[in-house]
């Protein structure tokens, strides 16, 4: 399909939906609707056809997006920055140690000094569980104020660029790599997806992606499968509803101890390492502390454990199990490989050389997913706006 099919085709399928995302943060994916959802990955799929043939899509004359990264990030920090950048804003990034926030500005008062001209406030916060998305309601509450009270004269959106929860931006982009691979999202029903824990040398790995990807396949009929070996469990509000997910879906889901059990006749994998909720919130506690002594114990235990479960990997054995021995491999990235980027890790270096291109057009989504969901809450009309956008047809 070319451009301007993708661009008349996902026009249609806007016309069919109600999102109601104009002046919305968008903090959990769980949170909003399925036609939310689909009208953004209907709008990033036409923003992204509109950048491949070169047609420009902003939005804004002036203005500013400003980014908070509370962990470091590639990606996602360039995603964010070109997202908003095609949409006609200028970044500013927020460095904590450079504001006054080092000197005990509170949160209320530094989201509103940074609000003045600004659109939209883009925040990762992603390592510690209970701190993460309650920062960002914290920020959300502190802009809503300065609105009302008439200190802004508009009210930036909050954007989730990675929470303790969830990591929408990414599943999202996951989600429309499924979409173009098997061809429609009606497609994806049956279709079993192994969400699966796998071996790396590093701890503290935060538990969002896993725990975003069963809460949005869930919701499209997939069969889901969480494995993780005994001890590296999710936060349970977020298990609990990805089983209901899937019930209302038509779907299902379960959890298997076994990396075999998961694989075997998979259509799709996702071999991931993340750190038992409990050791997060021990480090949580740990950190908050100040006990040094304490989080390396910590992170010493942890890594010991870690090596119990090498056999965890993505290898070319693992893979030759999944339907036909031709899973669909996919990673949020940087994979750990093994022999690449460490002597043992998630992925053996053959499976994830042969995936490549596969995971760099995943990760490609992501800038177009953010730019869309910024678009469709900042657009009370995003359809008329979007046929005035299409020069294509021009």
């Amino acid at each position: 399909m070319d451009k301007k099919e993708i661009i008349k085709s996902r026009l249609l399928e806007l016309e069919k939906l109600q999102p109601e995302l104009y002046g919305k943060d968008f903090l959990l994916t769980w949170e909003n609707s399925l036609d939310n959802l689909k009208a953004i990955m209907a709008v990033a799929e036409i923003l992204q056809s509109l950048h491949w043939e070169k047609k420009p899509f902003r939005i804004f004359d002036y203005g500013l997006a400003v980014s908070i990264f509370r962990d470091n990030s590639t990606r996602t920090r360039f995603s964010f920055a070109s997202a908003v950048n095609a949409l006609g804003l200028a970044l500013a990034e927020l460095d904590e140690v450079k504001s006054q926030i080092a000197h005990g500005e509170t949160v209320r008062e530094t989201a509103n000094m940074i609000s003045f001209l600004t659109e939209v406030i883009g925040i990762r916060d992603d390592m510690y569980p209970g701190e993460g998305h309650s920062y960002m309601l914290e920020v959300a509450e502190a802009v809503n104020d300065g609105f009302q009270n008439r200190v802004l004269a508009q009210r930036p959106m909050i954007l989730n660029l990675q929470s303790d929860l969830d990591h929408p931006t990414q599943c999202l982009a996951d989600l429309l790599k499924l979409k173009s691979y098997f061809g429609d999202l009606n497609q994806l029903k049956g279709k079993k997806i192994a969400m699966s824990w796998a071996y790396s040398p590093s701890y503290g790995k935060p538990l969002s992606v896993p725990q975003g990807i069963i809460n949005l396949m869930s919701r499209f009929g997939m069969e889901v499968v969480l494995a993780y070996p005994e001890g590296y469990d999710l936060l349970p509000e977020t298990v609990n509803s990805a089983q209901a997910f899937a019930e209302q879906s038509g779907g299902s889901f379960r959890i298997t101890h076994s990396m075999t059990d998961a694989f075997t006749d998979a259509d799709v994998v996702y071999p991931k390492s993340w750190a038992p909720m409990t050791v997060m919130q021990e480090r949580t506690r740990l950190l908050k502390e100040g006990n040094l002594q304490a989080l390396q114990a910590l992170e010493k235990q942890c890594l010991a454990e870690n090596a119990r479960h090498q056999d965890w990997e993505c290898t070319e054995e693992m893979m030759k199990l999944t339907r036909n021995g031709n899973a669909l491999y996919e990673h949020c990235l940087p994979a750990d490989i093994s022999g690449v980027s460490c002597p043992k890790g998630e992925v053996a270096k053959s499976v994830f050389e042969r995936y490549r291109i596969h995971t760099y057009q995943e990760a490609g989504y992501k800038p177009f997913v953010i730019a869309a969901m910024i678009f469709l809450s900042k657009i009370k009309n995003p359809l008329s706006h979007l046929k005035s956008l299409n020069t294509l047809e021009q």
